[in-house]
Parts: structure tokens; C-alpha cells; sequence
């Protein structure tokens, strides 16, 4: 399986899916951070990539998403951004409502 099939893959088997650097416990840049802290606040279940323990992905999930920078969230299979993104959406309440909905899909499937 190519690196790019790979991703797809992660993407949708997982309902969150956050492409970081470092983990959630010990994420290794101020960004990837930050996005770690906003899910928790969520209070929402996601999976995780480490892009520094696979340079593939990391190489490769910038022509996937046509995203440049890291961490990168999806959230069913659609590619929310960035931190900053992450940010803004959680000021107006729209990143607690897309994770909520998400929620509520898991519990329907």
C-alpha cells in the first residue's frame, strides 16, 4: 500500500484523525500543541500521527491534504486545518459543534 493510500486510509477509519508533531502527551511544537489542548477541551476521543516517526507521511500528507504546515485536522474525512483554524472555529463554537456531531455519528453507526 502506497503512502498516499495509507492516509486516505487513516483519514477515513478515523472520525478525528490529527496529524502532529510529537504525541498528545508530549507534543514536540507549540502548534501541535495548542490543537492537543483544544480537542481535550472538546473533550472528544481522536486518533493521532506522530509525523516525525514517519517521514513518508510526513512528506506525503502536504499533496494529500494540500495543506503546507503541521498539525493537520480531519474530521470525517475532511480536512478542518490547522491550529489556527483549530482556533478560530473553537471561538465561535464550531469546532465543539463538528466534534459533538461526530459524536453523535458514532453513536447512530
Amino acid at each position: 500500500m502506497g503512502v498516499l493510500e495509507r492516509i486516505k486510509k487513516q483519514v477515513e477509519e478515523n472520525r478525528v484523525m490529527l496529524y502532529m508533531k510529537g504525541t498528545p502527551d508530549f507534543p514536540q511544537c507549540g502548534f501541535s500543541g495548542h490543537a492537543v489542548q483544544l480537542l481535550n477541551q472538546c473533550g472528544v476521543e481522536y486518533a493521532y500521527v506522530n509525523v516525525f516517526e514517519d517521514p513518508e507521511i510526513r512528506q506525503n500528507l502536504k499533496l494529500f491534504s494540500q495543506w503546507p504546515t503541521f498539525p493537520q485536522l480531519f474530521i470525517n474525512g475532511e480536512l478542518i486545518g490547522g491550529s489556527d483554524i483549530m482556533a478560530e472555529l473553537y471561538e465561535r463554537g464550531e469546532l465543539q459543534k463538528a466534534l459533538q456531531e461526530t459524536a453523535v455519528s458514532d453513536r447512530s453507526a
